[in-house]
């Protein structure tokens, strides 16, 4: 097994790249396999929350020899960043780009929450997946009604587009969108890493969408983009209270570097295109001299050892694969599931003055006014029916018609 704090460090300073190897030979966006696309989505949101992160500690930081030192880490996170982010091709449009966001929300929730061990973690994982997964179902109907295009021509039918818990019954009260947070000095390292992995993924989703969402060429795109950033609100809410609020600045540099050594070693492992390979390596001996020289802050300004933190040993590496089955699985148990403060109940076991309800009633009035439900009856006005490409049939009756978008499921209360 890899062991990072085995290797030796390039230096610091080696890991600035120049003008010719920051901008990248982009992808092809008809060739590309879906699962390098979605590692180059994953490590933008990795490598953009790094630089956030880099910034806040700064902004908290009293001492300028180690603002100098996170301002020399954040500089090659940030030449990272632009060395994925510019991946992208200039034919790639934004709402083919967004089926990409939206894959790897699917198939990385439904990896993460089949390999985490603490209970309450997997619950807001399997939560979430259902949400978004209904948002790719969304965003490839204004795909396919917009360009013409099928989405499963970019994703190779490698998951399912189907009808998951309705977006329009994901918007909730902020005080059920918070979570109990983990303990960071007894949590598995699976834990540690998988809610900091979901929320700089999660809340890079959600930023794509506040910037770019207004852009879209007509009102009904913009509109989507609109509600579903709102969702994103939440489940950045839900995963950032997971994390533990009492680990130390330094703590937590050591863990996002860990994080960062973990996911650059995971994909070049599993990486097949040659070109993209070099970047994960590149990248992977850039951020373990970015983890030895956090280690070396937490043991000069805390006198902590790194195996306080993290471990030696990588936990099993993130692979993606076949989630259809997961997901099927999780949305047949758990369609009418909502959240209530820190749990989860049935939507049909809260009572009529429940906080869901009143929120409910506050933006979800007038149906008709809800760009989701509108975009699939667009769809289906315009198409005969909504789009959809499935393996097997959706496991909920109530959202297999295919020319009828279910509205009231997840949402209001059984008569």
């Amino acid at each position: 097994m890899f062991r990072p704090f085995d290797e030796k460090p390039m230096n610091l300073f080696d890991g600035i790249m120049d003008w010719k190897c920051v901008y990248p030979k982009s992808y092809s966006k008809h060739e590309i396999d879906p699962y390098t696309k979605i590692r180059i989505v994953l490590m933008n949101g990795i490598e953009t929350e790094a630089a956030m992160f880099g910034h806040q500690f700064h902004r908290h930081c009293p001492d300028n020899d180690i603002r100098r030192d996170l301002a020399m880490l954040r500089r090659v996170e940030q030449l990272q960043q632009k060395h994925l982010n510019w991946l992208k091709p200039l034919d790639e449009s934004q709402i083919e780009t967004t089926i990409g966001y939206e894959h790897v929300a699917v198939d990385l929730t439904a990896w993460l929450a089949q390999n985490e061990p603490d209970k309450n973690v997997k619950e807001a994982l399997d939560f979430a997946l259902l949400e978004d997964f209904d948002h790719l179902f969304r965003f490839s109907n204004l795909l396919n009604l917009d360009k013409n295009i099928p989405a499963h021509s970019l994703t190779k039918s490698y998951l399912d587009i189907t009808p998951g818990r309705p977006t329009i019954a994901e918007h909730r009260h902020p005080n059920d969108t918070v979570r109990y947070h983990i303990n960071a000095k007894t949590a598995d390292i699976r834990t540690k890493l998988n809610a900091l992995i979901i929320t700089a993924g999660e809340q890079q989703t959600m930023n794509f969408y506040n910037n770019l969402g207004n852009s879209y060429d007509n009102d009904y795109g913009r509109k989507l983009y609109l509600e579903i950033a709102m969702i994103e609100e939440e489940h950045v809410t839900q995963y950032g209270s997971l994390l533990d609020p009492n680990s130390t600045w330094l703590e937590n540099l050591l863990l996002h570097e860990y994080m960062e050594c973990y996911l650059y070693y995971s994909f070049y492992q599993d990486e097949l295109d040659e070109h993209l390979k070099k970047v994960w390596e590149l990248h992977l001996n850039q951020e373990i001299a970015h983890l030895h020289k956090a280690a070396e802050l937490l043991s000069k300004y805390e006198k902590k050892h790194w195996d306080e933190v993290v471990t030696a040993d990588f936990p099993d590496l993130l692979e993606f694969h076949d989630t259809k089955d997961y997901v099927r699985k999780v949305l047949a148990e758990q369609i009418e599931l909502t959240a209530c403060k820190e749990t989860l109940k049935n939507v049909n076991s809260l009572p009529a003055e429940h906080d869901f309800f009143a929120y409910q009633k506050k933006v979800n009035h007038d149906v008709n006014a809800v760009e989701s439900h509108v975009i699939i009856e667009r769809h289906i006005k315009q198409k005969g029916e909504d789009y959809r490409d499935e393996e097997k049939p959706n496991p909920v009756p109530g959202l297999a018609d295919r020319k009828s978008d279910n509205a009231e499921i997840a949402r209001t209360k059984k008569a």
